[in-house]
Formats: C-alpha cells, structure tokens, sequence
C-alpha cells in the first residue's frame, strides 16, 4: 500500500513539475519563414557531396544518444511530453514493415489508417489477400468479415502507379532512365500520398531552412490531433544498421530535445528517442537526386 501510495504521489510530482516548466518553450522567429516546395533541380550537386560526407562520417564516430521508449527515462519523456497527440492514434494502428524495402508504404498505412481508419469511408480499401480464397466460399452469402482499412498491398493502386509501381519499388528499372531504384525517395513518397488524396507539405532538410524553424513546425504538427509527420532519414548517422528509412514521429520532448521515433521494423529496432539534432543530421543526407527530410500530412478536402 505504502508502495502504491508513493508511486502515485510521484507521478503527481512530475506531472506537476512539467506542468510548470513544459510551456517554456522556445519558438521560431516570425522573421524566419518557411519556404515552399523545392523541386528536385534545386538539389545541387555540392549539397549531395556534403550530405554523402556527413553520413560517411557518422559511420565511424558512432554517436550514442537513442533511447529506447520502454526504458524508464524513455517512458517519462512520453509522460510529461506536451507534444504527443499523435502517439495514441499511430501505436493504434502501427503495423511492422513486411519486409526491408516498404519501410515508406508501411509508414504511410499507419497515418492512413489513422486518419481514415475508423470511418466508414469509400475511399479506404479492403484487402483480398487477409481471407484465403479458398475459404471464401464457406462464408455466408453476402458477409464479408475484412475490414476496411489500408495495407501494406493496397497502398499501391492506380494513382500511386503513375508515380511508382510496386514492382518498380522492388527494383524493375524505371521507363525514364532504364536504371533501378529500390525503394521509395522522399518526393516519390510525398506524391503517393497527394494521390490518396492527403494534404502533404514536403520539407528537404538541405540548410536552406533553420534547424530551429524546422523544429518548431514538426513540433506543431506533434502538439495538435489530425495530422502527422513521416520522417526519412539514414540509419548510418544514428549507428543503426541499414541505408535510408522512413518512419512517423510519434512525440517531442522538450526537456531533453528529442523526437520520439516510431520505427517501422521493431524486430530489429525499439521505438526510440532520438536528439533532436542528431536526427536533423540524419535526414541532412543525400538520396539520389536530393537530400532526405520529412513530410507533414493532413486529410486533404474531400470533394462532395
């Protein structure tokens, strides 16, 4: 009883403490605003030869400032966090990647479904694939018992496809360059999401946007229900194993600066707290024809 009693007057301590200290927090100048859209020309050739520089840099220093969200310091940031309403409705509907290349399709079927998930809405899809076909035809006539609600199957659909098949992303060489490309690049990823009719904003983390204004726009974005940031950025700088990845950021703590990285492969890697900075840097890597960054997502204004 003794026991119960001091852990709940604890809790209350820490509430209260972050209580009084959370709002302090800093903001971005109103002098620093955010400009639109980049467009791949803009990439320069000496921002992906610094980009490569820093990510091959990392490799070998090996920071170490991720912290696992079940560990006791990583469950407190989340507790007095003023800035994780998007957490419940994305661990709702989390689901692990099915493989090592569809860490963006998964990402986006999270925020989908979280969006759009509990409506009874038309434009969500049912999956074939969740009922063995051969088991159709004991099902009662008229009844069908799949939910609707997006996969990591039904992200793909024809709207998506002018952008980037599925079997592009697998690596079936491009028409427009015959070369293959694995995966999913941020503005690839950021016009799949227009086509399912989302409201998208695409920030490149490249320095021509501060660090501080970025910073305050995602933690915005994590301090208000309806809408989400997926984040890409490369593993080496974190001194994880693998290249680029997509996640969703789940939460901002403000007393420790780090972002709270719901990670899409949790067989190999925890939900994790990350410094702020050092995930700045992660995304602040070269990919292709441009640098990594992260996308800010809403549900787009529907027609009637």
């Amino acid at each position: 009883m003794a026991k119960k009693l001091f852990l709940l007057i604890f809790s209350a301590t820490i509430s209260f403490l972050v209580q009084a200290s959370e709002p302090v927090a800093f903001h971005a100048h109103a002098d620093t605003p955010i400009p639109p859209l980049r467009h791949s020309a803009d990439a320069a050739s000496g921002v992906g030869k610094t980009a490569a520089r820093r990510e091959t840099a990392y490799q070998s220093i090996k920071p170490r400032r991720l912290l696992g969200w079940t560990s006791p310091e990583g469950r407190v940031r989340l507790l007095r966090s003023w800035h994780a309403a998007d957490f419940g409705p994305l661990a709702n509907q989390f689901e692990p990647q099915k493989n090592d290349i569809l860490c963006g399709p998964t990402s986006s079927v999270i925020v989908l479904n979280a969006l759009r998930g509990r409506e009874n809405n038309e434009q969500v899809p049912t999956d074939p694939s969740t009922i063995p076909e051969q088991a159709s035809q004991y099902l009662p006539k008229g009844f069908d018992p799949r939910y609707k609600r997006y996969t990591q199957n039904t992200f793909f659909n024809e709207a998506t496809d002018r952008v980037k098949t599925l079997i592009q992303v697998y690596g079936e060489p491009m028409p427009a360059t015959g070369v293959a490309d694995y995966g999913l690049q941020l503005r690839q990823l950021h016009d799949m999401l227009l086509a399912h009719g989302l409201e998208v904003t695409m920030r490149v983390v490249d320095g021509s946007v501060s660090r501080r204004a970025m910073r305050e726009e995602i933690r915005r974005n994590l301090g208000k229900p309806g809408d989400y940031v997926i984040i890409n950025f490369s593993r080496k700088v974190l001194s994880q194993p693998g290249g680029g990845h997509f996640s969703p950021l789940a939460a901002y703590d403000l007393s420790s600066d780090s972002f709270l990285v719901m990670d899409t492969v949790p067989l190999t890697s925890d939900w994790f707290w990350v410094d702020a900075e050092l995930l700045f840097d992660a995304m602040e890597t070269f990919d292709t024809v441009e640098n990594r960054g992260y996308l800010l997502i809403s549900e787009g204004v529907r027609v009637q």
